[in-house]
């Protein structure tokens, strides 16, 4: 059964004239990992910030499930560097009660940190604890915008195959923006290519052979994702050291055809 967290019919944003986002058909279900990707100002946290009810919608529609529980988490913490803020705090700060905070800082890692500065924190451990955040929550739908900035490469990884297990433990529906295209080829189900309107997505492997997405990031990137999907197949666990992917659960949801291309030319 196809249970629909939130869907958007033909979301067009424009500041002014300028149209930031065209025409978007899309729809997040539980147990979904959908990553949108796109060059810069292709539209993509516009499209995040519409789904949250951060951006009005020039037109078209984006309904959600009744009750729908959602967390964000944004692309990086910026906070006072004066403003004396421990972890505890910070996650206090999102209305929940410490147990559930405890438990979410437990999911993600950082349990130990409590008690820590914010200040003092790496940017994996912030990212990790902006996670915890909106875990604490409970979300239906964890919405994450970059979740992999100011972290490492080793970190990166671990981070996405958090995530992943974060969706399997939760069955929440995940919606990723991001562009650091390697990595998430090996962490998500699906993926939108986005440069304004939807050029073109699919399952990761397939993705990079669309000639819509070899127009917009070159012959170069298409061809380097292509082998790295190949090789990267094993998973990482939260110290960055290599599991058996098999003990992972794998969903496969699509929410149209397992690919699809662009039948008009780019603007």
């Amino acid at each position: 059964m196809n249970d629909s967290l939130a869907s958007l019919q033909q979301l067009t944003v424009a500041f002014d004239k300028r149209v930031v986002v065209d025409r978007v058909d899309l729809t997040v279900s539980r147990g979904d990992i959908i990553t949108v990707i796109g060059p810069n100002g292709a539209g993509k946290t516009t499209l995040i910030k519409a789904i949250l009810g951060l951006q009005k919608a020039t037109r078209g529609s984006i309904v959600l499930k009744p009750g729908l529980t959602l967390g964000y988490v944004p692309q990086y913490l910026s906070l006072e560097p004066t403003l004396p803020l421990s972890v505890r705090r910070f996650m206090l700060l999102s209305g929940q009660k410490l147990t559930a905070c405890r438990e979410a800082l437990a999911k993600t890692g950082v349990a130990h940190l409590l008690d820590a500065s914010v200040h003092h924190l790496s940017g994996g451990e912030k990212q990790r604890l902006l996670l915890a955040r909106a875990l604490a929550r409970k979300p239906d739908l964890l919405v994450l915008d970059e979740p992999a900035q100011g972290v490492d490469i080793n970190g990166q990884a671990a981070l996405y195959d958090l995530i992943r297990n974060l969706r399997d433990e939760l069955n929440c529906g995940v919606l990723m923006v991001s562009h650091d295209l390697h990595l998430v080829m090996a962490a998500t189900d699906k993926v939108i290519c986005l440069n304004q309107h939807i050029c073109c997505s699919g399952y990761p492997a397939d993705i990079s052979h669309d000639p819509a997405f070899i127009e917009t990031f070159g012959q170069p990137v298409a061809e380097s994702l292509a082998v790295y999907h190949h090789r990267h197949n094993h998973s990482h666990d939260l110290h960055g050291d290599v599991v058996d992917r098999g003990h992972h659960k794998h969903h496969s949801h699509a929410t149209d055809d397992s690919h699809q291309g662009c039948d008009h030319a780019h603007h």
